[in-house]
């Protein structure tokens, strides 16, 4: 951590203090995580409305999407500005010079982890896009510079890899509530699932009836959804869809 730390105040001189806006969960997650991985940078915050930015060299905008362009605007000129939104270009934060910091984690009311996930990082200028990639370093992530016309492809990545796994596990789980089976009994499922598809790819991790071409288990399962859960049935069947297309693919790359 002290190389880490040279690093920070020799690369980047100009920052040495930052403030961090928004007090919902990832502007206090990253305030904590920043405070306790780098003393290189003097965290302030976070702030509510109206900060006060004196001394401040840079400023992270940890506000809703929506509220980006606005909170940027209210900053005065001179200060490196950056947001935490996944999906918006740096044009939101225009005319300031400006960096993006995107970590690709969840984070909930418990806080998060950062370290060993990755971070989208994107910058106005080199000195703004150094200052995104020593901060994603700091957290202990793994910064890729992603271009703003590509941001809205990598959010769509990053919806459906983390918050649709959650509709699709909350499907599951009433699907099971209607045969007495418990969602502690689905977790190990779960978790070997995902981690079969961390390390041998979605061809090779694919199982199940639909793998198999077993369509007679397939109806039967249909049927079933048909009946208890009726309102599921046209999601079962795109994924029923899905799954063929994606086994078929692990058939031809066999």
């Amino acid at each position: 951590m002290r190389e880490l730390e040279r690093e920070l105040s020799s690369d980047i001189p100009a920052c040495t203090r930052l403030a961090i806006i928004g007090r919902g969960r990832l502007g206090n997650a990253l305030a904590e995580a920043l405070r306790e991985s780098t003393r290189a940078i003097e965290v302030v915050g976070p702030l509510g409305h109206d900060p006060d930015l004196t001394g401040a060299d840079a400023v992270l905008l940890c506000v809703p999407d929506g509220q980006i362009a606005l909170a940027a605007a209210e900053i005065a000129p001179g200060l490196l500005v950056g947001h935490c939104s996944g999906a918006t270009g740096l044009d939101a934060l225009r005319p300031h010079e400006a960096f993006g910091l995107h970590p690709l984690m969840t984070v909930t009311a418990r806080g998060a982890r950062f370290e060993g996930a990755g971070a989208a990082i994107a910058g106005s200028t080199p000195r703004a896009e150094r200052l995104a990639r020593h901060l994603a370093r700091a957290l202990g992530l793994k910064p890729v510079t992603i271009a703003d016309h590509d941001r809205a492809a990598y959010h769509a990545a990053a919806s459906i890899a983390s918050n649709f796994l959650v509709t699709l596990e909350a499907m599951a789980e009433r699907v099971a509530q209607t045969a007495g089976v418990p969602r502690e009994l689905l977790v190990p499922l779960v978790r070997a699932t995902v981690e079969n598809w961390a390390q041998l790819g979605p061809e090779r991790a694919l199982t199940g009836p639909v793998a198999r071409g077993d369509d007679a288990t397939v109806e039967r399962q249909r049927e079933a959804i048909a009946e208890r859960t009726p309102e599921l049935l046209d999601t079962f069947d795109a994924l029923v869809d899905a799954t063929r297309e994606l086994a078929r693919a692990g058939a031809h790359a066999a």
